[in-house]
């Protein structure tokens, strides 16, 4: 039997769409063996039934935990996708989204180390590792997190090629700004996709309260960016980074206005100073020709897709 792909944080926004499109690729080939893919959750938490998957609750720092689970499991390929992600709920939260990000990486890589296993570890790290810069940065750009969640994933990144000595095959995604379906509404798309939707409903006002709008973001369709991840897997090159973005910003402004122009019934928007991060960037885009060139991934969602399947998605939630 071969051995398991193992996802972590496969509850949560980019790991469930990973381990769907995992599952969707062993319905393809009908490779049903059940054990052939395990998906790591949040113990208390209740993940959906999925063909192809196996669940295991598991606590990342909990380091027995991880341990007795690997050496069950001894996967052959690991997406890490288990973590603290809001930059925003970081600058409050610093020691957990380290003990998350770093401790519970370690607790990973060791317990690895400590079954003598050599699979390939996706580390999807992200764009906040970077040094801010108003043009597209690269892979070779300055690695100066500007705030306590990107040196919480820089420290992540190390702990990875660390890793590399002991023979794990670590290959790095730096994630520039991904949104979609299921995505929790403290991130700005989601948020406003909700907002709009509860208006619909009329359980709110028609008014969306926002912070600082003139900010640049990338908007990458979730669904592409776990694609690159599965890419980098099947062909990126050990030790190195790719970034996972698709070279093109937009103003938070407009993806709102994008949005309301599609709410079935009228809304306003008022701006909320208190709702400013922070040392907000001011525009962050990543330059993709390395994942491109050298790996053939290319972004093919639309925009209007995104948004459209981002509004569906919420309003399935309030009927």
């Amino acid at each position: 039997m071969a051995a398991p792909v193992l996802v972590t944080g496969a509850g949560g926004f980019a790991g469930s769409h990973l381990l769907e499109l995992l599952a969707e690729d062993r319905r393809e080939s009908d490779n049903t063996n059940q054990s052939g893919l395990i998906g790591w959750h949040r113990p208390g938490k209740t993940p959906p039934a999925m063909p192809c998957v196996r669940w295991d609750a598991i606590d990342l720092l909990d380091r027995a935990a991880v341990a007795d689970a690997i050496r069950r499991h001894r996967p052959a390929a690991v997406y890490h996708c288990a973590g603290a992600a809001h930059v925003g709920r970081a600058w409050d939260s610093v020691t957990s989204t380290f003990a998350v990000n770093v401790r519970g990486t370690h607790h990973l890589l060791d317990a690895l180390r400590a079954a003598s296993l050599s699979p390939v570890v996706l580390v999807p790290s992200s764009a906040m590792i970077y040094r801010p810069s108003t043009t597209p940065i690269a892979e070779d750009h300055d690695l100066v997190p500007p705030n306590p969640y990107g040196l919480s994933k820089l420290a992540q990144e190390m702990l990875a090629v660390r890793a590399l000595a002991d023979g794990i095959d670590v290959r790095i995604g730096r994630a520039f700004n991904h949104v979609g379906p299921r995505q929790d509404p403290a991130f700005a798309a989601s948020g406003f996709a909700r907002q709009i939707v509860e208006i619909e409903a009329g359980r709110h006002e028609p008014r969306i309260v926002v912070g600082n709008l003139s900010a640049q973001r990338e908007v990458t369709d979730v669904r592409d960016t776990v694609r690159a991840y599965r890419a980098i897997v099947e062909r990126g090159s050990s030790g190195r980074p790719y970034n996972v973005s698709s070279g093109r910003a937009y103003p938070i402004g407009e993806i709102l206005g994008r949005l309301v122009a599609k709410a079935r019934v009228p809304v306003q928007v008022r701006v909320d100073v208190a709702r400013f991060r922070p040392n907000d960037i001011p525009v962050l885009v990543g330059d993709w020709s390395r994942i491109r060139d050298e790996i053939g991934w290319t972004p093919s969602i639309p925009l209007e897709q995104t948004l459209d399947d981002m509004l569906e998605y919420w309003r399935s939630q309030t009927r």
